[in-house]
C-alpha cells in the first residue's frame, strides 16, 4: 500500500484534481489527473492515468452532481475504484489569495479558514470555490489533514516599494497593496530552470503566464521582484474576461455617470471584459485566431500590446533581462502569439527561431540571440503536492 496526496484546484464551475504517489525520499509521481467541469449546467468528469490513457469519462445531470461537495464524492468514488491500494494521507489546495500574512503553505485550521474567508472580496472568482472544496473535504474526511498553497505567496519576496500604491500609507498597513498572483506557476518555473536552462536560472528572467488568466513576473535569481497583477487578479494584462490595467477614474465614471451599481461593475470587470468584451466573440484564443472578424484581430493585437508594454516595465525593474519564458495554456500552445510577442521584443535582444517556435521549444530563440526565449510547461499541481508533503512531513 502506498501513500497518496490529492491535489484540488476548484473553480466556479469546475473541480480539477490530481493524485500523486509519495515514494521514497518524498519522490512524487502523478497517477491520475482530471476534472469535473460544467458544475451547475452539464457536469462531466474526465480523467487520465499516468500514461495518458482515459480512465474516466462520465456525464451527469445537475440533480446528480450539483455542487463541489457532490463533485468531490464522484472523484473519491473514481479514486477508490482505481487506486484501492493507495492510502490518502493529505489534500493540497490551490488557494488564490493569502493576504499580507500568509507567505508560505499552511496547514488548515478553523481559525485559518475564517481568515481566508475575509479575502473573498479580493478574489471573488476563485476564493469562494477554493474554500468550498476545503469544506467539502473536511465534511467527508474530517481526520484528513489539508494544506493551503497560496498563489500570492511567491511574490511576498518583493520589496515594500514594489507593493505600494500611491494611497495614504495607512491603507497599505490595512492590507491594500500589490500581491501578485499565479505564484505557484512562477514558483514551479523558477524551480525547473536550474535543470532545464542552468545558464539563466540565476539571472534576470521574465515569465509570462498566458492563459484565460494572464500575468507576468520579473524573477531575479529565483525570487519574484515585480509582477503585473496587483491587489486583485484584475490588474495587468488583458485576460479572457478581465480587462487588466484600468484607469480607476473609469470605475468612478461608471458609478457616477453611467449609473451602474457596484455589483454591475464587478460583473463587467470579471465576466464581460477582456478578450470576450473586445472581440464580442469569445474568450478562447484559439477561436479568435481562427476568426476573420476585425474585432477578433483587435482583441489579439491588444493582448500582445499589453504583454509588450508590461515586458518593457518589468525589464526596467530588473535593470535588464537575460531570458523570457512563456508558460500556461496560450503561452505553451500558441506559436502565433509567441511569434507576435517576440517580434515586438526585438529591441530587447530577442531573436526568434521560427522553426523552434513552431515545434514548441523548449528554447525558441536563435543561438545568437542576446536574450533567450523559452517555452516551459507549468505544473501548479506538482508544486502543490510538493508543498503538501513538506508541511505534513512526508
Amino acid at each position: 500500500m502506498g501513500n497518496g496526496i490529492l491535489v484540488l484546484n476548484a473553480g466556479s464551475s469546475s473541480l480539477k484534481f490530481s493524485i500523486f504517489n509519495v515514494g521514497a525520499a518524498s519522490l512524487l509521481s502523478a497517477m491520475a489527473v482530471g476534472q469535473i467541469e460544467g458544475l451547475g449546467t452539464a457536469p462531466r468528469l474526465k480523467a487520465k492515468g499516468a500514461d495518458g490513457s482515459v480512465i474516466a469519462d462520465e456525464q451527469w445531470t445537475t440533480s446528480e452532481v450539483a455542487n463541489h461537495g457532490q463533485a468531490l464524492q464522484a472523484i473519491a468514488t473514481l479514486l477508490r475504484a482505481r487506486f484501492s491500494g493507495q492510502e490518502l494521507v493529505g489534500v493540497g489546495h490551490r488557494v488564490v489569495h493569502g493576504g499580507p500574512d500568509y507567505s508560505a503553505p499552511l496547514l488548515l485550521t478553523p481559525q485559518a479558514m475564517e481568515m481566508l474567508a475575509t479575502f473573498v472580496p479580493l478574489a471573488p472568482l476563485h476564493q469562494p470555490h477554493n474554500l468550498a472544496a476545503i469544506r467539502a473535504v473536511a465534511e467527508a474526511r474530517p481526520e484528513l489533514p489539508q494544506v493551503a498553497c497560496f498563489d500570492t505567496a511567491f511574490h511576498r519576496t518583493q520589496e515594500t516599494v514594489a507593493q505600494l500604491y500611491g494611497l495614504p500609507y495607512e491603507y497599505y498597513e490595512r492590507g491594500i497593496r500589490r500581491y501578485g498572483f499565479h505564484g505557484l506557476s512562477y514558483e514551479y518555473i523558477a524551480a525547473t530552470l536550474p535543470e532545464l536552462a542552468p545558464e539563466i536560472a540565476s539571472g534576470r528572467v521574465i515569465v509570462a503566464h498566458l492563459g484565460s488568466g494572464a500575468s507576468m513576473c520579473a524573477i531575479d535569481n529565483g525570487r519574484s521582484v515585480g509582477s503585473s497583477m496587483g491587489f486583485t487578479a484584475l490588474d495587468g494584462l488583458l485576460m479572457g474576461t478581465r480587462p487588466g490595467n484600468l484607469d480607476p477614474g473609469i470605475i468612478l465614471y461608471l458609478l457616477q455617470q453611467e449609473g451602474m451599481s457596484a455589483r454591475d461593475v464587478e460583473s463587467m470587470l470579471y465576466k464581460r471584459s477582456g478578450l470576450l468584451g473586445l472581440s464580442g466573440i469569445g474568450n478562447d484564443m484559439r477561436v479568435l485566431q481562427e476568426s476573420d472578424s476585425p474585432r477578433a484581430r483587435l482583441a489579439i493585437d491588444h493582448f500582445v500590446y499589453r504583454i509588450s508594454r508590461e515586458l518593457g516595465g518589468l525589464a526596467a525593474v530588473l535593470g535588464g533581462i537575460d531570458a523570457f519564458v512563456f508558460t500556461a495554456g496560450i503561452g505553451e500552445n500558441s506559436a502565433y502569439i509567441r511569434r507576435l510577442v517576440c517580434e515586438k521584443a526585438k529591441w530587447l535582444g530577442i531573436d526568434l527561431d521560427p522553426a523552434a517556435n513552431e515545434q514548441g521549444g523548449p528554447r525558441i530563440s536563435s543561438v545568437d540571440s542576446k536574450v533567450s526565449a523559452w517555452v516551459v510547461p507549468t505544473n501548479e499541481e506538482l508544486m502543490i503536492a510538493r508543498h503538501t508533503c513538506q508541511v505534513l512531513g512526508l
